[in-house]
């Protein structure tokens, strides 16, 4: 496999404007070895900064992770311990870019949005009238 296609994730061809975004050359500077990793963080860069409104918006960590790699509690107790809030983004191969909330402790999620059914509730109301 090429330099240029490992840059540009384990799968497909490159994205030749990639690989020549400003931005992903001061990257590549930075002499990461992990191309993965480098190509996810630059990702996460342009879904965050371009094409997005976000004058005053709070300044948020993101900790960028291809989909692939698996987190130790070792190394999210690493990051929460930084004492700021943070973001996890897992970017699967095809650009789809994911954000979690990462917390110390147990968080209460916002509601799904959509036409859900809570079958579960449901079923152990119709067990409980049944006794």
């Amino acid at each position: 496999m090429s330099s240029e296609q490992e840059e540009a994730g384990e799968e497909g061809a490159p994205h030749i404007w990639i690989l020549r975004h400003p931005v992903y050359q001061q990257m590549k500077d930075l002499q990461v070895e992990d191309s993965a990793q480098m190509h996810a963080a630059f990702l996460v860069y342009l879904d965050l900064t371009e094409g997005r409104e976000n004058e005053g918006a709070p300044v948020q960590t993101v900790l960028p992770l291809p989909a692939h790699r698996s987190l130790t509690h070792h190394s999210i107790r690493h990051v929460l311990d930084r004492g700021f809030p943070m973001l996890l983004c897992a970017v699967a191969s095809d650009s789809t870019l994911v954000y979690q909330r990462l917390t110390d402790g147990l968080a209460t999620p916002d509601p799904p949005v959509g036409p859900f059914q809570d079958v579960g509730r449901r079923q152990s109301r119709k067990r409980r009238h049944q006794h």
